[in-house]
């Protein structure tokens, strides 16, 4: 038996992979516990689930002030904003609560966020072999290869921090050297022979969570095909933008539309759509044949693993990559989030209901992902740290 302790930035979805894993080491005699953010885990962590709560004013902090500067802010500008005022200044501010979890619980290792750069730092400071959990595959597809400066900005934040913590600046330190956990497989990544023998692709960890479930599912129209909107958490006037598009480019079409938004950035909608600020996604896959999406990873991973094409619409951070590999996949199409207009979305979505291929594609990633294991599969490479 082994404790496994999992370090996770106070981001859904960066938790949400770990709760499947988890429960498979639980199944196989390990014991696991949690060290992140209280306000987060406690929405997220099953009952009874052992966690090691961090200060939770610091990540709202940081968070709030990054999104007020990178408000509006796309491409490298937001990608510097994500490193310089919340990965970095989070994982500075997650050390010495990162270090008194190790101490208080001992684990035998560490299951680590890719984006959570503490670990990486405690972890060689006390020794600990460690697995990096890559929750979203852009992280290992070196998606800054055209863009070397940008690259080496990027390294050049990793090493302060290492530095600060009187470490000798490794590259790629939020990388683990002894394994690394990809929530992916070669459908979406291609070829994975370019990949080192400690990279492990083991398709999405998924989970039936416990969520709210007053979905009004006697409203589900049988005589219609339906399509589940999913933008994730963005910019609010963005967002109603880009649903008014959706609203009326599919207000003539033979379809139910189900938005999952807050219903005031949604406004007036016929009687064949519905919103609902909250839906139980997973359970509401099987029972639409389409998914709009901004191209968040647990979002696309979701859709893709019930078989179904994507209209992506991605905005920032990993979400291009991400987009381009479901188009690569031909399990779906690409729009701008910014520019398209209803006419737009009307096209893209007739092309993803209309042509078999892109629900073949959709069925390809999803039998690769059936493939890679999941989360008995993570769970495996985490046993086999030592």
């Amino acid at each position: 038996m082994s404790r496994v302790l999992f370090i996770v930035p106070p981001l859904t979805g960066h938790i949400n992979p770990t709760l499947a894993v988890a429960a498979e080491l639980t199944a196989r005699g390990h014991e696991v516990a949690w060290v992140g953010h209280e306000t987060v885990l406690s929405r997220l962590l099953p009952e009874g689930a052992e966690r090691l709560p961090l200060d939770d004013r610091i990540p709202q902090a940081l968070h709030d002030a990054m999104m007020a500067k990178a408000m509006g802010a796309r491409g490298l500008v937001a990608l510097k904003f994500l490193w310089q005022e919340f990965l970095v200044p989070l994982g500075r501010a997650m050390v010495p609560g990162l270090e008194a979890a190790v101490q208080a619980y001992a684990p035998d290792c560490l299951a680590v966020d890719q984006q959570a750069l503490a670990g990486g730092i405690v972890a060689r400071r006390f020794e600990l072999p460690w697995a990096t959990l890559a929750t979203t595959s852009a992280a290992v597809t070196d998606s800054l290869a055209a863009l070397p400066r940008v690259a080496a900005w990027v390294d050049e934040q990793l090493a302060l921090l290492q530095r600060e913590h009187g470490l000798t600046p490794l590259p790629g330190h939020n990388i683990s050297p002894h394994a690394v956990i990809v929530f992916s497989t070669d459908a979406l990544v291609g070829p994975l022979d370019r990949f080192q023998a400690h990279y492990h692709f083991v398709g999405p960890s998924l989970r039936q969570r416990e969520e709210r479930d007053d979905f009004p599912w006697q409203q589900l129209a049988p005589e219609r095909s339906r399509v589940l909107v999913s933008l994730g958490t963005v910019n609010a006037e963005r967002g109603r933008r880009f649903y008014r598009a959706v609203v009326d480019g599919l207000r003539d079409e033979p379809l139910q539309v189900i938005f999952a938004a807050p219903p005031e950035l949604i406004g007036e909608l016929p009687p064949h759509m519905l919103v609902r600020a909250h839906v139980p996604q997973l359970r509401l896959l099987s029972h639409v044949q389409a998914v709009i999406s901004h191209g968040g990873h647990n979002t696309v991973c979701e859709t893709l693993s019930h078989g179904l094409p994507l209209v992506v619409a991605p905005i920032r951070d990993d979400q291009p990559v991400i987009a381009e590999q479901v188009v690569t996949a031909n399990a779906g199409v690409r729009v701008r989030f910014a520019r398209v207009g209803p006419a737009g979305i009307r096209r893209a979505v007739r092309r993803v209901l209309d042509d078999p291929t892109f629900a073949a594609g959709a069925r390809r990633v999803q039998a690769s992902f059936r493939t890679a294991g999941g989360a008995a599969a993570a769970a495996r490479v985490i046993e086999g740290l030592r």
